[in-house]
């Protein structure tokens, strides 16, 4: 047998990670070292060389391999050191969470177990555990549904494209319609579907307009599904559900909300009424690797209506065999539009039954709340300019007086000297600097060097300029 091909299942599997998970710890601690920041420096050119001299002129693998160990040990280093840090208070670029330690160890255990969630006979207890996650999701949305259910996706692209999928079945004329700042995977689940192109409703700033949205409904005069958003990319906005909800049911058009930014601050009390009007959606996508803090990928749909997602059922003889399921095995392949799948619920699993629903809530709040100081501490910044007050935890701004190719050309600096990773974001009034905060114990003092580094980048950078 070739060195290197020891099983992690089995009565010896946890042995022999036993073995190898400290090497892989061992060697990310000594990447991190090396990358020493929130990313490496030096840009993609850099990032390449890294790769390109852990081989020289080899290629990756030769006839023969290396062994588990120095394998694991060099590419486990490598990544450490080329790949940004979600856990840093400077990479705050994108909706991009630093994963909680309870979920990666969960995620060691499926993933050493490898359920397949395409059949009962590969995955008895994980499709139970799966059962009770999607159920506690299903109530989350829909506290006083009758028959509500959910299913496990690989993310907020998948779970709209379902929930597309689920308004056309009964009608393949439907017609989807969304605000201007709805997600770019609308329309793409549009095409995939064969859909028309999403009709743009007009927004207030970045939210849905509802008299808009009735005028469009008005116009189409044939069946719709409405998209709202709670959550957009660029600012974190959430449309006013329960208005759109009630413009959509005047108009016998269905809704889908793709709340997977805002979704889960369903969890926390406190910011629960953001959310008001959610729970009279005909379906809701949310993801748990945003406000969840859960490896990638772990999205999530619900619908209100269990009955909906007969729409997905298929059969297969070999998985879901019909005396089977008479016999009573749970049909697993009708829960989702993937076959072979991994058992992304458990760790999510996992993850509330450590925390709670309400300490899920809190971490939601606490990353809420220091959002609204950074962009306190933005706007008593003499160098710095605030867009506006946050929605959720995104916060966008600029160095003062700087036109569109100064901002983008510091955010390009920053990153390719590893000092922080920042996003962008084209507004109306131009580009802008976009920090997503997910980390859940960095407050905004921990952030205040990254806003000076930013405001020193663009001195540096108009200096620059005025010397040429």
């Amino acid at each position: 047998m070739p060195e290197g091909a020891g099983l992690a299942g089995g009565r010896e599997g946890h042995r022999r990670l036993a073995e190898l998970i400290p090497l892989v710890l061992d060697a990310m601690g000594e990447g991190a070292a090396e990358r020493g920041g929130p990313g490496p420096a030096g840009g993609p050119a850099a990032v390449a060389a890294g790769v390109a001299a852990l081989t020289g002129a080899e290629p990756l693998a030769g006839a023969t391999g290396v062994g588990a160990e120095q394998a694991l040990t060099e590419l486990s280093r490598l990544l450490a050191a080329g790949s940004v840090d979600p856990a840093d208070p400077a990479c705050a670029a994108h909706l991009h969470c630093p994963p909680l330690a309870v979920a990666v160890a969960a995620d060691v255990v499926a993933s050493a177990l490898n359920p397949s969630m395409d059949s009962w006979d590969q995955a008895p207890v994980a499709s139970e555990i799966e059962r009770e996650l999607v159920t506690l999701i299903a109530r989350l949305c829909y506290p006083d549904a009758p028959a509500p259910d959910a299913v496990v996706t690989t993310g907020g692209t998948e779970s709209n494209l379902l929930g597309l999928l689920l308004a056309r079945e009964p009608d393949p004329a439907v017609r989807p319609v969304c605000g201007r700042t709805a997600h770019h995977s609308v329309a793409r689940a549009a095409w995939l579907l064969g859909l028309p192109a999403p009709v743009p409703v007009d927004c207030d700033g970045e939210r849905m307009r509802p008299a808009a949205l009735a005028e469009t409904l008005r116009a189409l005069g044939g069946p719709a599904v409405v998209v709202a958003t709670a959550g957009t990319t660029d600012t974190g906005e959430i449309d006013p559900l329960r208005e759109v909800a009630e413009v959509c049911r005047r108009h016998g058009a269905r809704l889908h909300v793709d709340a997977s930014y805002g979704g889960l601050a369903l969890c926390s009390a406190q910011l629960e009424p953001l959310l008001d009007g959610l729970d009279q959606a005909d379906s809701v996508a949310l993801d748990a690797h945003k406000f969840g803090w859960q490896p990638i990928s772990a999205g999530l749909l619900a619908v209100r209506d269990a009955a909906d997602l007969s729409a997905l059922s298929v059969r297969a003889e070999y998985l879901n065999a019909g005396d089977d399921t008479e016999a009573g095995l749970p049909d697993l392949l009708g829960r989702s539009i993937r076959t072979s799948r991994r058992p992304d619920a458990f760790r999510m699993a996992v993850t509330f039954r450590a925390l709670g629903i309400e300490g899920v809530g809190a971490l939601v709040e606490h990353c809420c709340a220091t959002a609204a100081e950074v962009a306190e501490m933005i706007e008593r910044h003499p160098a710095l300019r605030l867009w506006g007050r946050p929605a959720l935890s995104t916060v966008l701004f600029k160095p003062a007086d700087a036109d569109d190719e100064l901002v983008a050309r510091v955010r390009r600096t920053l990153l390719e000297a590893g000092t922080a990773i920042v996003g962008r974001a084209t507004m109306a009034d131009g580009v802008w600097l976009k920090l997503t905060l997910l980390h859940p114990r960095a407050t905004a003092e921990d952030y205040r060097p990254l806003l000076d580094a930013v405001a020193a980048t663009a001195a540096a950078q108009a200096a620059e300029v005025v010397l040429r």
